[in-house]
């Protein structure tokens, strides 16, 4: 199905912002009533993301290290060698995760590279772990190589609203994001698509987004929500915009919460600098999802021990 093809809107723009007009209070019951009709209040959905190929990206994502055209200072790496990637996966799970997210710098699946992913996914697969990629463009019948090869989950983020997408990338058109995901769903591969606050973005655009992912054909099985995380030398650390406010991120979380009932809702990137008052709000809003492990992909995220604190202290378990 192209994005042109897309059933009618399950919601509208106007219902999502009325969401976040609500008294907060009012907003928070709902979302963890939502939360608690569907899932288990009392776990958290475990990732660890691994890159597997750092740095040298043709593309122009505003916010990323890993961009050539923007002077982080981060050297370009080959592929990894599986037995690396497996090595950490076993320390994913032995640490509480239950899924292991793989991560290339690229804009997109080179079919030369494909033989050593399919082995990868499916070493990964073997340790009992459910297994996710995000490589840039994927087509349909590579889509359909990497699942038979154990794949389940494929993140492809649009990372804000069409209307504000032109002032984070240019490379990739937001058509182009969507078709992606058309051709991982028309694969039988379960889909991870969320996107980025704090890019300067108004709330008109996270209205935006949300409204997108609401309205797939299907909503993403899992919705990461991210807060940037402002790397020296990107564009976005460059224009840095007043954050977004706690507040203003937790009633987020209640929306995509409330429109994405069955969803995982991943607390994401930018974690590291995040109160813990601040997760566990957001874990009342309706997340129940978390990268854990020291970093994600570039950035620093909080330590495996740091999170087992965390989850004790609120009686949350992994799941």
């Amino acid at each position: 199905m192209s994005p042109s093809e897309q059933p009618a809107e399950r919601v509208t723009r106007a219902q999502i912002a009325a969401l976040f007009e609500r008294p907060f209070t009012e907003l928070i019951f709902e979302a963890q009533s939502v939360h608690r009709r569907h899932h288990d209040p009392e776990r958290i959905q475990w990732s660890t993301l691994l890159s597997i190929k750092t740095g040298g990206c043709p593309e122009d994502c505003g916010y990323c290290a890993q961009a050539s055209r923007s002077p982080t200072g981060l050297s370009p790496e080959p592929l990894a060698a599986i037995e690396a990637v497996v090595a950490s996966a076993r320390r994913a799970a032995e640490g509480g995760s239950s899924r292991f997210c793989m991560g290339a710098a690229w804009r997109r699946v080179a079919e030369r590279d494909l033989p050593k992913l399919e082995a990868m996914v499916a070493a990964v697969k073997a340790l009992g772990l459910e297994t996710c990629m995000t490589l840039g463009t994927l087509s349909e019948g590579q889509a359909r190589r990497l699942k038979r090869a154990g794949l389940d989950y494929y993140n492809h983020n649009l990372d804000t609203s069409r209307e504000y997408y032109g002032e984070v990338v240019t490379t990739r058109g937001y058509d182009e994001r969507l078709e992606t995901l058309a051709a991982v769903r028309r694969a039988g591969l379960k889909v991870c698509c969320g996107g980025i606050l704090g890019l300067g973005e108004t709330r008109a655009d996270r209205v935006g987004l949300l409204w997108e992912l609401a309205n797939l054909p299907e909503p993403p099985e899992s919705v990461p929500i991210n807060q940037l995380v402002p790397v020296p030398g990107t564009p976005a650390a460059a224009a840095l915009a007043e954050p977004v406010d706690d507040i203003e991120f937790v009633r987020t979380i209640a929306a995509a919460r409330i429109l994405m009932p069955a969803s995982y809702v991943r607390l994401s990137a930018g974690r590291e600098s995040m109160s813990e008052a601040l997760q566990a709000l957001c874990f009342l809003a309706g997340a129940n999802s978390i990268f854990t492990g020291s970093r994600l992909l570039t950035t620093p995220n909080r330590a495996f021990e740091a999170d087992r604190a965390l989850m004790d202290s609120l009686g949350l378990r992994p799941e």
